[in-house]
């Protein structure tokens, strides 16, 4: 029988709609409430006026999961429709409900449809925003032009196990709400001007260091990033970004000189995602080796 496969992913992708449209990707919207009111990303806001609502809002905006059923009904219209396979990529586990949620939807289609031969592909990119959906995007343009499906997702899984993100957020508002930084922290940051430079591996963020005033973040982003990969010069990258192009901007010519080539890409932070870095973050996302914190667990005697 010939393969029919849908590919899709959840909104944190943060994967641009010509993007998702070239490489026939479905992305199903995160709701994001802001003040009591309930938004769907990239449906009723674009990023940048998210941004503004989030600098005006009076509480923190907050993200809720795409539920079970919500899956079920999403799977069970692919079956439906005659697919043969669907390749689920999903956001960070460790920090959404989301992806546990997906694979209760597919348990229970396979209860409720026993029949049924649809085989669906859930992979846990255990990231967020375009670090995983560049290679999804990378990734269903082989797969559209004819590429294996169990080997291009191995090399999905390989590239998600090797990247990792370097992050600092500029207002500590919403790191403080999404517990990534704490309130103690959070508090005396803002008083002394300090700003953290994050990390991103295997789904866990931990803070770097501290710099003091805006100036000094971006040499220490890389001044980290150092520490992580053999040579720079080898070492493919990318560039993210909230509402400042002065900031990324900043960053990307450091970048280029650091790493001596121009990025894979550049991109913006959608709302799933700042929610909880705020707006004014800026990142570098770049390929390691592989640190799955599982592939480095001592072998037992």
């Amino acid at each position: 029988m010939e393969r029919k496969l849908a590919i899709m992913t959840d909104s944190s992708c943060d994967i641009p709609k010509d993007m998702a449209e070239k490489y026939g990707i479905d992305v199903y919207d995160f709701p994001i409430n802001i003040d009591g009111k309930e938004y769907f990303e990239r449906r009723d806001l674009t990023c940048d006026q998210f941004y503004e609502l989030m600098r005006n809002a009076q509480g923190v905006p907050t993200t809720a999961a795409i539920t079970a059923m919500q899956w079920l009904e999403i799977y069970t219209r692919y079956a439906d429709e005659g697919y043969t396979d669907v390749l689920h990529v999903s956001i960070n586990s460790a920090g959404s409900a989301t992806y546990g949620y997906a694979q209760q939807a597919a348990a229970q289609l396979a209860e409720e449809r026993p029949d049924c031969t649809m085989k669906i592909h859930l992979v846990d990119s255990h990231t967020y925003s375009m670090v995983f959906g560049y290679y999804l995007c990378e990734c269903a343009r082989k797969l559209r032009n004819g590429g294996e499906l169990h080997a291009c997702i191995a090399e999905l899984e390989h590239k998600l196990a090797c990247v990792e993100v370097c992050l600092a957020a500029y207002s500590l508002k919403q790191m403080k709400k999404s517990g990534r930084v704490s309130a103690a922290a959070a508090f005396a940051g803002e008083l002394l001007g300090l700003r953290p430079i994050i990390s991103l591996n295997d789904g866990i963020s931990h803070v770097e260091a501290k710099v003091r005033g805006d100036a000094a973040v971006p040499v220490a982003m890389l001044k980290w990033v150092k520490t992580r990969v053999d040579d720079m010069k080898k070492t493919p990258y990318l560039i993210a970004y909230t509402s400042s192009t002065a900031k990324r901007d900043e960053l990307l010519k450091l970048c280029k000189k650091e790493f001596g080539h121009a990025p894979l890409g550049v991109f913006q932070l959608g709302g799933a995602v700042s929610a909880n870095t705020g707006p004014d973050a800026i990142a570098v996302v770049f390929e390691g080796k592989p640190r799955r914190l599982a592939d480095y667990q001592p072998s037992l005697p």
